[in-house]
């Protein structure tokens, strides 16, 4: 199949929101496992909101998640501004054909015609034969408008409760939903995957399609995505940037497998599995209408299943954006496998190797007086001079504080917790033993050291 072209439209007003994210995933699965076209279309019309920074997040977003031109499905970017002759024409042919009309009225005018303001357009201006003004497109008085719709199935919209909506501006301007329509017909889109909300403009539009002389796309309106207290994800209350998640140090092909999933399943257990696959599983009509969680605890439990399975030199190499450049990449090559089964994300790499590369660990006040609560003095005293003459590696390094810790009545859980803190600074990091062996002899014992001295005061 070469003759299935869908589209991703996002407006370039702000943050990539992984809602849009999941659409435009959903999108290329489409395209991709037909052979056929994915359209990036920037609707850019709203020039009071839109920033050219916007429009470079949108590309480098879609970008980082595997969408772009790379790929021969993909088409674009266009933009929707570049069409505004195609949208007058258009209005001018709806208003030729007697479709739509001129309507100067007020909003405030209509909601004294029909005494509410929840009320519609009462269809005032309809017979009027004006001129000028705003145009209305004249919708049907009987009957119904039917979208049929892959994720939702048959759904039914009164004409009678359908008003004349307004396609266009006094100025002649045209509105998002003529706009788009007409931007879908010239592109030639055959099916149309947005988000739910979408669903009353899919009414609008099924009637604009035909007037326009197009048959409409099939249409799939993807579940709203919601947070734990199923509220729909918003940006004011959650986090929903994509950019963020890329910069804590989530893996694109993480992002992309859970995005994925919200919403759509394989049919079986699987929940971890490449885009390969899943492209080739995946239909627009086995999407779930009910709302998708995003449960960000989840996508972390995924990311870390795609840091373990990193290849271990390609590990060190996505961790590289988040070590301090003066670090020494042969010592942190020593500890890299050690980290790699640990993190969730990779910006966790800084907190659990720092103390290798810093004169003193960080201090950590908390840490500190959890682990240093019940006198250790005699743990780091016992230890300390264990280190002058045990043999370096992790297994004797292991017994010694055992030894240690059996003197003073304790198993190794409770002597190792002071020894950690005064090593590395934290009450969690990367295997005790092996950081110490790594860390060395010496450097080893300075840190005991400064650390019985903070507690002796």
């Amino acid at each position: 199949m070469t003759d299935v072209r869908v589209r991703f439209a996002p407006s370039p007003t702000g943050m990539f929101h992984v809602g849009s994210a999941r659409a435009a995933l959903f999108n290329w699965a489409v395209a991709e496992r037909a052979q056929g076209r994915f359209i990036l279309r920037i609707e850019d019309t709203d020039a009071s909101r839109n920033r050219p920074e916007w429009t470079e997040g949108i590309i480098a977003a879609l970008d980082w998640i595997g969408i772009n031109g790379t790929n021969p499905v993909f088409e674009g970017p266009y933009f929707q501004s570049a069409n505004e002759p195609q949208h007058r024409e258009a209005v001018a042919k709806l208003l030729a054909d007697g479709k739509a009309y001129y309507c100067d009225c007020t909003r405030e005018q209509v909601q004294e015609r029909t005494g509410s303001k929840d009320k519609g357009y009462d269809g005032h201006c309809r017979e009027r034969g004006l001129s000028a003004g705003a145009v209305r497109f004249r919708t049907p008085d009987e009957g119904v408008t039917v979208v049929d719709d892959l994720v939702r199935g048959r759904v039914e919209f009164p004409n009678k409760a359908q008003e004349d909506f307004v396609i266009a501006r006094s100025d002649g301007s045209p509105l998002y939903v003529l706009a788009n329509a007409v931007d879908d017909i010239t592109q030639s889109i055959t099916h149309v995957a947005r988000g739910e909300e979408h669903l009353p403009n899919a009414a609008r539009q099924e009637l604009l399609w035909p007037a326009l002389g197009a048959t409409p796309p099939v249409w799939a309106h993807l579940p709203v995505i919601v947070n734990e207290q199923r509220k729909k994800l918003s940006k004011r209350r959650d986090k929903v940037a994509l950019e963020d998640y890329r910069q804590e140090g989530y893996l694109a092909e993480a992002m992309v497998n859970y995005l994925m999933l919200l919403g759509w399943g394989p049919g079986d257990d699987r929940e971890i599995m490449p885009w390969s696959e899943m492209v080739q599983l995946f239909k627009l009509e086995d999407v779930n209408p009910s709302n998708a969680f995003f449960d960000e605890k989840k996508l972390r439990a995924f990311n870390g299943e795609y840091i373990r399975a990193l290849p271990l030199e390609i590990f060190e190499e996505r961790c590289e954006p988040f070590l301090d450049p003066s670090w020494d990449r042969e010592l942190f090559s020593k500890v890299a496998a050690l980290a790699q089964t640990r993190i969730a994300v990779l910006s966790e790499i800084r907190q659990n190797v720092d103390f290798l590369f810093l004169g003193e660990p960080v201090f950590d006040q908390a840490s500190w007086d959890k682990a240093m609560k019940n006198s250790p003095l005699e743990i780091l005293t016992g230890y300390l001079d264990r280190l002058e003459s045990v043999s370096w590696d992790p297994e004797s390094l292991k017994q010694a504080l055992e030894e240690v810790g059996a003197a003073q009545g304790l198993k190794l859980g409770k002597a190792q917790a002071p020894v950690r803190v005064a090593i590395t600074g934290r009450t969690v990091g990367l295997p005790l033993f092996e950081s110490i062996e790594v860390l060395g002899r010496a450097r080893s014992q300075e840190r005991l050291r400064a650390a019985l001295a903070r507690l002796r005061g």
